[in-house]
């Protein structure tokens, strides 16, 4: 998530832009000199290792269809109108734009009522109210972001392949779990005071409640009528967890003072929900990423209660007027510098868990995952039946991270524990290969534990603070630095995907120049794909760079003389016609697409869009285009894949002059985050 907006529609979100990583890691430092080909970018290494983006082979095993049989992912996968950048752009960025071959649905834009019998009116947009924080406490909340579609039915057919001892066959689970209603969890990540309260700052404490019954998360029951059309529908399984939601700690760090405050409130709230992620058991996670942003000062400095967490202030970016929420004014456990809350920024920014299926269920912070900037978490199952979860620290020069299960998850959950309480943090130092010239190398997953000699130098003497200061564990080992670490997904064969959405500041020392982050000055962002070869090692290739989809007189395809060779700009076969860059939320069929949400300014007049890849032959093509100012995340499909769910967030950054989506535009209504319904308009898969 990136904020460059207009003028009074912006927070000061510098703390996430800027690097918070002092220590200026480079396991490795040789330049690389042989070229890679187009058809090794785009055919070859992504063509093999991006068919299962975003979506954990696991959960198609074990919660979402197992791929399709031999034979059935033969043939030319993209058969629709490309949207071309001149039918994108001709609305002006005020509305959607999509293939001529589609058609999509706005679903549950922000002010939604969750439950259609609650009685509560919507909020549409009127400038000149907005709803009550009681209200929003029963609304779709803002900032629409990472998501998953679970189906109605998914609880029976785990249970019935829990009792038959094996699971379904991979067609008949298609078959029999429902695409035409179920439960939908979406991410509320964040809303500026403008959008959301309509001034620049908060004026009293229901200001700030209103704030945070805005972020969070909604669980919601969707249904689709037999003309097609998904709407709400009442259910005692649909609730909102918001900034206020009480919450439970699990893992090594529970019970742990750096959990406790002086004045010993309950554990409450979720904020800054960016990705997602589905377990094979059927639950969703969510990622809290810039969670410092909410805090802020009453004094001039901050701290000052312990040297460690003071340190570790800075690491996370902490500041004395965060991004300019000031919830700290009037709500004093968001106050750095309020004694009776010392420790409350620690309960933010881990990977929450919570149950679709049950409307009662406390979310459950797990922190044996490790405290930092969540974008995602990619859960796999191994051979074993152990878990592996793949998460990255979305931040300029950070990390990327993998925990493992010391138990396989089946025996966990049959136990009544939970696979992701007990097991190993790792970080990963990414090393150049053999060749050291062709964007390939081997890494080392570094395990994060006080036992580790230099993280107890660091000051990380016991477990508990390892996972909560994560990121300063990490620096001690000599993690590699990376180019904002996004979403992460597993591939059919156990590959991991990391999205490296952008970074434009390594000659402000954010960030280094290496092989695995090749070029200097990285404005569109690039893929990269690690496959563990043990517990603790992997392999790595670097194979698309977004700047290869640009023009050929594009004026940024020029090369940096601090690039490394090998990333030199190759052109793309079309020209340019389907360029995107900063790749962010991806999700991949099992049929051999290819689905990649951008988060960043686009060229040529785009807005960020959604393209989507065959990656058997390396074509893509553009499916749909946003509105001014917003980004493309999230995406979640039906079982059957003739629907695909993804977002809209901040359109217009909540300017009614850039947008009025989803009204109609008249310059005055205030636009709204919404989930984005689309379908082939064929009925067929969605992206072919």
């Amino acid at each position: 998530m990136t904020l460059e907006t207009k003028s009074g529609y912006q927070l000061d979100e510098s703390s996430e832009d800027i690097s918070t990583n002092p220590t200026g890691s480079t396991p490795f430092k040789e330049v690389a000199a042989a070229q890679l080909s187009r058809r090794r970018l785009l055919q070859g290494s992504l063509a093999v290792a991006a068919t299962s983006f975003f979506l954990p082979a696991s959960v198609y095993a074990k919660g979402m269809g197992k791929s399709l049989a031999p034979g059935q992912n033969r043939g030319p996968l993209l058969n629709f109108a490309p949207l071309t950048i001149k039918d994108a752009t001709a609305a002006g960025g005020k509305t959607i734009t999509i293939s001529p071959d589609y058609e999509y649905q706005v679903l549950i834009p922000w002010g939604t009522p969750i439950n259609p019998d609650s009685g509560i009116a919507p909020y549409e947009g009127d400038p000149g109210s907005r709803p009550t924080s009681a209200e929003q406490e029963q609304m779709i909340g803002i900032g629409h972001d990472g998501m998953w579609f679970f189906p109605s039915n998914l609880p029976d057919v785990l249970a019935t392949e829990v009792r038959r001892g094996s699971e379904l066959p991979a067609q008949a689970r298609r078959r029999v779990l429902s695409s035409s209603s179920g439960m939908l969890c979406v991410n509320h990540e964040y809303g500026t005071n403008p959008h959301l309260l309509g001034k620049a700052s908060p004026e009293s404490l229901e200001d700030v409640r209103l704030s945070q019954a805005a972020h969070g998360v909604s669980v919601v029951a969707i249904g689709r009528d037999w003309r097609g059309k998904w709407d709400v529908v009442p259910s005692a399984l649909s609730r909102r967890i918001t900034g206020n939601t009480e919450v439970t700690f699990s893992g090594p760090v529970a019970g742990s003072p750096l959990l406790e405050n002086p004045i010993g409130n309950t554990p409450q709230g979720t904020l800054n929900n960016c990705g997602s992620g589905p377990t094979p058991w059927g639950t969703y996670l969510t990622c809290e990423e810039n969670f410092n942003g909410y805090f802020g000062s009453s004094d001039a400095s901050i701290g000052g209660f312990d040297a460690l967490q003071d340190e570790a202030y800075g690491r996370y970016g902490f500041s004395r007027f965060g991004f300019g929420y000031s919830w700290h004014v009037y709500d004093e456990r968001f106050d750095l510098k309020n004694g009776n809350y010392a420790n409350e920024s620690n309960r933010f920014g881990w990977i929450v868990e919570i149950d679709p299926f049950d409307g009662a269920q406390t979310p459950v912070k797990r922190t044996a995952l490790g405290r930092f900037k969540h974008e995602a978490a990619a859960v796999k199952e191994l051979e074993d039946g152990r878990i592996a979860v793949y998460m990255g620290d979305d931040q300029r020069g950070d990390y990327c991270y993998k925990y493992e299960s010391n138990e396989p998850w089946r025996k966990s959950i049959a136990a009544g524990m939970s696979p992701l309480d007990d097991g190993k943090l790792y970080v990963a130092r990414f090393d150049q290969g053999s060749n050291g010239n062709d964007g390939q190398g081997t890494g080392v997953w570094i395990e994060l534990t006080s036992a580790n000699s230099a993280i107890a130098n660091a000051g990380l003497d016991t477990q508990d603070k390892v996972l909560t200061y994560a990121r300063l564990a990490a620096d001690a080992v000599g993690a590699t630095p990376m180019d904002r670490p996004e979403w992460s997904t597993i591939g059919k064969e156990g590959e991991v995907y990391w999205t490296l959405t952008n970074n434009d500041r390594k000659d402000d020392g954010q960030g280094e120049l290496s092989e695995a982050n090749p070029i200097f000055e990285n404005t569109d962002g690039y893929i990269i794909a690690t496959t563990d070869t043990s517990e603790t090692t992997f392999t790595w290739n670097l194979f698309l760079l977004a700047r290869n989809t640009r023009s050929p007189d594009d004026p940024k395809t020029a090369i940096d003389s601090q690039d490394l060779s090998f990333a030199n700009y190759q052109a793309p076969a079309d020209e340019g016609a389907n360029v995107f860059t900063d790749p962010d939320a991806a999700f991949a069929d099992p049929f051999g697409r290819l689905f990649i949400g951008t988060d960043g300014g686009q060229p040529d007049g785009l807005q960020d869009q959604l393209v989507v890849f065959d990656t058997n032959t390396g074509e893509y093509r553009r499916l749909l285009m946003g509105v001014n100012s917003d980004e493309i995340t999230g995406l979640a499909p039906t079982p059957d894949f003739g629907t695909l769910f993804t977002n809209t967030q901040h359109p217009g950054d909540g300017d009614p002059k850039a947008t009025n989506f989803p009204a109609k535009t008249d310059g005055v209504t205030i636009p709204r985050d919404a989930t984005i319904v689309i379908r082939r308009k064929d009925g067929g898969i969605v992206g072919s």
